[in-house]
């Protein structure tokens, strides 16, 4: 049996280990730790291992440090143009000091959850209702601001906060449903009337072009044919000048050439006439003959030939007859 110093000394040592664990605590990361001094905060314990007096120094709070969510119920708020919509958010905090997060306010989520449903409701009185749903962004920030100004002194920083959905009444839906399916049949119409007028600029420019390129080539048409009269007068001109030489020469063979090629023309023109079907004309047989022989010298003495022009003798007149060809 145990006597009663062995038990003394038992209970001693069992004293002593439980001191011992009392006063050594382990911290997890991501966590801070309070201690307070016969219940007064006196210190604040960081992750790791960490020695505390026993039975005067206690762990007060366990405090998360680390990024929380915090899910904002939605609400209904009014908007300045007095339009009902159901809001709801998210907000994201991280404390930074465990101590005023712990003693400066007595429930520090429910805080922040008041807080921004609180400033929700002024930020969205503020604005319109089409002001409201198309400025999210501005909508956060402004929150951002308010809110983190509001829980500094309570050594948290809210980091984010988001707005997650924004819900119009029923009746507004629709009338917005109905103004979006107007808004964008007017910007298709819009975009079918500037279809058609670029498609008639472009219609009208390619006219314009063909137009321009018509007229180029009557143009270059017309400076053509008056080259092509200009040679001609000129050819004109160079065969009558040696025709008058001749003549000032006492070469009558050159007029008669000029009289028989007029001649010739005449009765071309006669017989090609689309108002004649008989043409009647009376050639005498001698003249033409004695015209041919004029003509023939002609080309004799042009050209430099050395034979001789056949004579042609005529008795008597005949009456030379043409037919024009049928024109339908």
């Amino acid at each position: 049996m145990f006597g009663g110093f062995d038990i003394f000394v038992i209970v001693l040592v069992l004293v002593v280990v439980v001191t011992i664990a009392m006063g050594v605590r382990t911290v997890p990361q991501g966590y801070a730790y309070t201690v307070e001094r016969f219940g007064r905060y006196s210190r604040t314990l960081t992750p790791g291992l960490a020695l505390i007096v026993p039975y005067i120094d206690q762990i007060g709070k366990k405090v998360n440090v680390m990024e929380q969510v915090l899910d904002i119920p939605s609400q209904e708020a009014f908007t300045r143009d007095n339009a009902a919509v159901t809001i709801d958010a998210v907000a994201f905090f991280q404390v930074l000091d465990a101590a005023r997060a712990s003693y400066e306010v007595a429930d520090l989520n429910q805080a922040l959850m008041v807080l921004t449903m609180t400033n929700i409701r002024t930020v969205v009185g503020s604005m319109d209702l089409d002001q409201l749903l198309s400025h999210r962004d501005e909508i956060n920030e402004r929150l951002l601001s308010v809110v983190d100004a509001a829980a500094s002194p309570w050594g948290a920083k809210v980091t984010r906060v988001e707005i997650r959905d924004i819900i119009p009444p029923q009746d507004l839906a629709g009338a917005m449903a109905r103004q979006m399916k107007a808004e964008r049949e007017k910007r298709a119409a819009v975009l079918e009337a500037e279809g058609l007028r670029q498609a008639e600029i472009l219609r009208a420019e390619g006219e314009k072009q063909a137009q321009i390129l018509s007229a180029e080539g009557r143009r270059e048409a017309a400076f053509r044919d008056a080259e092509a009269r200009e040679r001609l007068a000129e050819a004109e001109a160079k065969a009558t000048g040696m025709v008058s030489d001749a003549i000032t020469r006492g070469d009558l063979n050159a007029a008669n050439f000029i009289v028989a090629e007029k001649y010739i023309d005449a009765i071309r023109s006669l017989a090609t006439a689309p108002n004649q079907k008989v043409v009647i004309v009376p050639i005498e047989a001698a003249g033409l003959a004695g015209t041919l022989g004029g003509i023939a010298e002609l080309t004799k003495s042009v050209f430099g030939g050395d034979g001789s022009a056949p004579a042609l003798k005529a008795t008597r007149s005949v009456p030379a007859v043409t037919k024009g060809a049928e024109r339908s």
